[in-house]
């Protein structure tokens, strides 16, 4: 009951940060962010609050998780591309959803990490070592793409993966400790873009990114 509590707390700070979409704060409260953080950790895991899971990576917090989230729309089926697993929550609130998830990490150990948590919740993903900011050539196109660290500028690669009226979700700035979330929208001529709002995420490593 106690945890129910800390949950019901979290579903609040977030209705209250804009999160609005039912079926995403339905998510938040069925995935166990608890089996996500690093040992020792679990008892911050249900506070709006980054946490540190090694590698010098982070879990982000659940209201900038849901916020991105949100934006990306989605529906069941759809194809999403992550970039950046990480400890697998995000990945794990996509399945909840009902996408079909491919999921990009550069650092090996976190990937087996985060397959490994996401395999005993029954959360079945696609995975990838390698590059994310190149994207994933051989699932494409996508009907979203969320970017879970912060690039310099957009990659093109990405945004070239998208279907017609995809969505692309990504932390983007010129500084390393400060992105603005843009949310990216194809159509038959181009891109619709949309501010979000100003986040700090990890930096995205890669050819196309830092």
């Amino acid at each position: 009951m106690i945890v129910n509590a800390r949950i019901e707390k979290l579903i609040e700070i977030l209705t209250n940060k804009g999160i609005s979409d039912s079926r995403v704060l339905q998510a938040i409260r069925v995935v166990p962010r608890d089996k996500f953080v690093a040992p020792g950790m679990e008892h911050k895991a249900w506070e709006d609050q980054a946490l540190p899971i090694g590698y010098g990576q982070t879990i982000s917090r659940p209201s900038s998780v849901a916020l991105m989230t949100q934006h990306l729309n989605i529906n069941r089926n759809d194809r999403i591309l992550e970039i950046g697993t990480g400890s697998g929550y995000q990945a794990a609130l996509l399945c909840e959803l009902g996408a079909q998830v491919f999921s990009i990490e550069r650092i090996k150990e976190l990937s087996l990490k985060a397959q490994k948590t996401l395999n005993a919740l029954r959360y079945h993903c696609i995975f990838k070592i390698g590059d994310g900011t190149l994207g994933w050539q051989q699932y494409a196109p996508f009907d979203g793409i969320i970017v879970t660290a912060g690039a310099p500028v957009t990659p093109d690669t990405l945004m070239g993966q998208l279907k017609n009226g995809g969505r692309l979700i990504i932390p983007v700035g010129n500084k390393r400790n400060e992105q603005i979330l843009t949310l990216y929208v194809k159509k038959d001529d181009g891109f619709e873009s949309q501010e979000i709002d100003t986040l700090s995420f990890v930096p995205l490593i890669g050819r196309k990114g830092w």
